[in-house]
């Protein structure tokens, strides 16, 4: 599991998420305007209004954010307090001591050139690998580095939320902010819509895609991005991973508020992109090994939240749950059970999974009371262990000595390795993933036995 970080730097991330966004909202709009509540479509969501009325009576307004708690904190704090920066660089400085992820210099002067631009106001949201290496700070843990850093940073909005905000704002167009960074940007051309770019790229072949939500049939056409002024390229999926983006912030300079998905969002989400992947696919084992990271890191404090980002997914058709359901054979066995433990899933939904005897040599664990043997699930060693109890009450051992217990062991042995698969299958996944059978559990398991090899006979 990863390391958690102290309290100290867990509240030193939290302390910099809130003064960046506050420095980031009293930046953005002047105290020379108002802020006022807007219904759209039966929801409410913060607009600032500000100058001259135009000749309809309508002010040029802004676009805040939804009507929620964080954004009424900001709106109430609005324009009371002075910049923080020093004190952020501050913070920056002592979580990057803690060992928190830094983002390479390219990466961080692109991230401070979208947030003065207004992009992540606007709700666009950074997915991928610098999405990840936020998480850290936000869960309290200090994740394992993924093996392959990217030059490129990958962007997302919803199509719906961007053609609602550019009714009221937009930011310059996407290449002319790029350009502003770093002026060799340049768009790169769709194959399919050459006027329509989704990727940029400069002179150091670093990259910037933007990507939508996409509900329809798969299409390689970038579609626009108002609100943005660009295209982005649609994708299936995208749309789960984009609800109810959080505040995260960056550490470079004195931090940078972005947005970032839900980090239990973000794991299931990798496990369908991997699984989408060719199996050759450069990537496949970054996404892989982001996901089982996550889950081992969430299944600590917020295995309510993974079995829900789960059994949404999962219930949105069998399209995804054949993707979910293929990539938890890819993944991780430590994560994937932690994955399953959290969501209530026995391995058994995990394809051709299976548990396989060596014919080890017993062994008597004093610590555990039980009689313990190695096993082999997959490629990955798995050892299984009987209590004592349990050879006591059902298999016979006479005598209070390992030995005697060992020998019971061996006396059953083809019965008590079909039990411990049974186990391993088709009972819940305990959190440390551990296989014994249990005195209490050997009449269930063996009726479940029974009635499965009644089942085989009949339909022989």
């Amino acid at each position: 599991m990863p390391s958690p970080l102290p309290l100290a730097a867990q509240t030193t991330y939290a302390e910099l998420v809130d003064l960046c966004a506050l420095d980031a909202f009293d930046a953005a709009f002047p105290p020379n305007g108002s802020f006022v509540p807007v219904t759209v479509k039966g929801r409410r969501y913060w607009y600032y209004q500000y100058g001259a009325a135009d000749a309809t009576g309508r002010q040029p307004r802004k676009y805040v954010g939804p009507d929620n708690e964080t954004t009424a904190k900001l709106v109430a704090q609005h324009g009371a307090a002075k910049s923080s920066y020093r004190q952020r660089r501050s913070h920056v400085a002592a979580l990057r001591r803690y060992g928190l992820p830094v983002p390479p210099d390219e990466t961080g002067k692109i991230l401070r050139g979208l947030a003065a631009a207004g992009v992540f106001r606007l709700r666009a949201c950074v997915i991928g690998t610098v999405a990840y290496q936020t998480y850290g700070g936000i869960l309290g843990v200090k994740l394992p580095a993924p093996a392959m850093q990217t030059a490129d940073l990958d962007l997302a909005q919803s199509r719906a939320i961007s053609v609602a905000i550019a009714q009221d704002e937009q930011t310059p167009a996407f290449l002319d902010i790029l350009q502003k960074i770093e002026p060799s940007f340049r768009a790169v051309p769709n194959l399919h819509s050459p006027n329509a770019a989704a990727t940029y790229v400069n002179s150091q072949n670093y990259r910037v895609e933007l990507l939508t939500d996409n509900r329809g049939p798969e299409s390689d056409r970038p579609a626009p991005l108002p609100a943005l002024r660009t295209h982005a390229q649609p994708l299936r999926f995208l749309d789960y991973l984009l609800v109810d983006a959080i505040r995260a912030a960056a550490l470079w300079d004195g931090g940078i508020l972005i947005n970032v998905p839900q980090p239990e969002r973000y794991a299931v989400h990798k496990l369908i992109v991997a699984e989408r992947r060719t199996a050759t696919a450069a990537k496949r084992p970054k996404d892989l090994f982001q996901a089982s990271s996550l889950f081992d890191a969430l299944a600590e404090h917020r295995t309510h939240e993974i079995a829900a980002a789960w059994n949404e997914a999962y219930e949105r058709g069998p399209q995804w749950r054949k993707h979910l359901h293929g990539a938890l054979s890819h993944l991780d066995p430590l994560g994937r059970d932690r994955l399953l433990y959290a969501t209530g899933q026995t391995r058994s939904v995990v394809p051709s999974l299976d548990i396989a005897f060596r014919d080890a040599p017993p062994r008597f664990d004093f610590s555990r009371d039980v009689v313990q043997v190695a096993g082999m699930a997959g490629k990955q060693p798995k050892d299984y262990a009987v209590s004592r109890a349990a050879l006591d009450d059902w298999f016979g051992s006479e005598g209070n000595g390992p030995e005697a217990h060992i020998q019971a062991f061996r006396n059953h042995r083809t019965e008590i390795e079909a039990l411990a698969r049974e186990v391993y299958l088709n009972e819940p996944v305990p959190a440390d993933g551990a296989i014994l059978i249990k005195t209490a559990d050997v009449p269930r398991l063996r009726t479940r036995l029974k009635s499965a090899a009644r089942r085989r006979k009949s339909t022989s």
